[in-house]
């Protein structure tokens, strides 16, 4: 029989992009010799993680894929109509960038776009509600917070201190995994108490101090191999030059600088331990893998990820099932055994 190779798994944010790492985790899910032992995650990610930990915990690998299944159905992936079937074979033709950009360009987008940025979103007043609660308080908490299966770890921002929460196991609820997907022009911030301070703090997206964190997985209890599901592009070939374009690069530079901090560190300490200044097992040497698909992610926008058609979220999901695919043919063996981003070289 096979070694089972178990790993941690880094889930970033991106909104509705969010179906590709559902399509990741459907590959990884199925696959007998991979056993996921932690899970981090902040807003889509945090939603995916929560999925495959309560699923696990209720009925093992079929009960999370059929949570994860569940979950893009509520955020539109399955939903057939007769005009959906009309315009299926049309946007298959356009293909993923064009529609993206068609989105991008619509009506509809730049007033919503134009409107979070001259009204808070406290403007509401008593009317306001965020639209994705219906979809986290769905999960069953018990089996999200159980001490069992998978460790889950969301990351939010707490809006005071600027500082990174960390929320696992009992402090996991709706509110921590909104909390974690709150951006500050469209959602007010999420309430929650702090137990360490007795304060009532307030919370914004977790992506300004982590997407994700990967300093939950350090424990020396999980593996060392940390596998992150990429969905935020970190390079951009094309200079953006639109209005949209420049907000949508900023707002993917600055919910990848925390990552790309944590990545050097990790580099910083793979050095030191090779030149023998720190001995082997005095910190934790971390294996990175990377899970992406950067070519498909360049061609679509902030507009995908705040829109999610039933057709992008298909063409995400199987585009992670792809890249999860060509990953394992590729990567499989070195699980365990070396990491396959070489971090010095792309991240320095």
């Amino acid at each position: 029989m096979a070694e089972m190779k178990r790993i941690n798994l880094a889930l970033q944010g991106g909104g509705a992009h969010g179906a590709f790492t559902w399509g990741v985790l459907d590959v990884l899910l199925q696959d007998p010799e991979i056993e996921i032992a932690g899970i981090t995650g902040k807003s889509a990610g945090a939603l995916n993680g929560a999925a495959v930990k309560s699923g696990m915990i209720r009925a093992g690998r079929a009960g999370a894929l059929e949570n994860l299944k569940s979950l893009w159905q509520r955020m539109g992936a399955m939903r057939e109509d007769h005009l959906s079937a009309f315009l299926q074979p049309w946007l298959q033709e356009l293909g993923p960038g064009n529609v993206a950009r068609a989105l991008e360009y619509s009506l509809p987008y730049a007033m919503g776009e134009t409107l979070s940025r001259m009204m808070s979103p406290y403007a509401y007043g008593p009317v306001y509600q965020n639209p994705l609660r219906p979809v986290v308080e769905a999960f069953d908490y018990d089996s999200v917070c159980s001490s069992e299966g998978p460790r889950l770890f969301v990351c939010a921002t707490n809006v005071r201190t600027g500082k990174a929460r960390i929320f696992t196991r009992e402090e996991i609820s709706t509110d921590a995994i909104l909390a974690s997907a709150c951006l500050p022009t469209m959602f007010q911030a999420v309430e929650i108490d702090d137990p360490e301070t007795g304060q009532t703090e307030a919370y914004w997206d977790g992506g300004y101090t982590g997407n994700p964190a990967l300093y939950p997985l350090f424990d020396k209890d999980l593996p060392d191999d940390v596998v992150i599901v990429n969905i935020n592009p970190i390079e951009r070939s094309e200079k953006p030059v639109s209005p949209q374009q420049i907000q949508s690069r900023i707002n993917e530079i600055s919910f990848n600088s925390a990552l790309l901090s944590e990545l050097r560190a990790i580099s910083f300490v793979e050095r030191l331990i090779a030149r023998g200044v720190i001995a082997e097992g005095d910190m934790k040497a971390v294996k990175v893998h990377m899970i992406a698909d950067d070519a498909l992610m360049n061609e679509l926008s902030s507009a995908t990820k705040t829109v999610p058609t039933g057709y992008i979220l298909k063409e995400l999901f199987a585009a992670g099932q792809g890249a999860a695919k060509a990953f394992l043919a590729t990567h499989k063996a070195d699980l365990g055994q070396r990491s396959t981003v070489d971090l010095q070289a792309t991240y320095q």
